[in-house]
């Protein structure tokens, strides 16, 4: 899965943060202002981090109408499980790298994961 550079994660942020598919007008509307001018940043800038962020795989346009709409393909969920499925397939000790990874999760998270795993075998 292709990283995420500052302004992409900041488009990706606010598409998932909100419901629907946004314009890039829209999208440029909500981000933070960019630079200490005080000016933000331009509709081109964010319709070339959408078309890249389009061909990374991680939003999809809606081309019917004008203007274009953009959607998160993956929730920000999906795509931290991605990151993570990611980096342990680098891993050449899968079973070493998930065991120091569940010996760093708190109390509530190692809850959250047994439920999750007995519900998976209960399958």
């Amino acid at each position: 899965m292709a990283s995420l550079g500052d302004l992409e994660r900041s488009v990706m942020e606010l598409l998932w943060s909100t419901e629907g598919a946004h314009t890039a007008n829209e999208l440029r509307d909500a981000l933070p202002v960019g630079d200490e001018s005080g000016r933000g940043v331009a509709t081109t800038t964010v319709l070339t981090v959408l078309s890249r962020l389009e061909r990374k795989g991680f939003v999809a346009r809606a081309r019917e109408k004008r203007p274009h709409r953009y959607r998160a393909l993956l929730s920000r969920e999906e795509h931290t499980a991605e990151l993570m499925r990611e980096v342990l397939d680098q891993s050449s000790d899968r079973d070493a790298a998930l065991a120091r990874f569940v010996g760093t999760v708190s109390t509530g998270e190692a809850a959250t994961l047994r439920r999750v795993l007995d519900e998976l075998a209960q399958r």
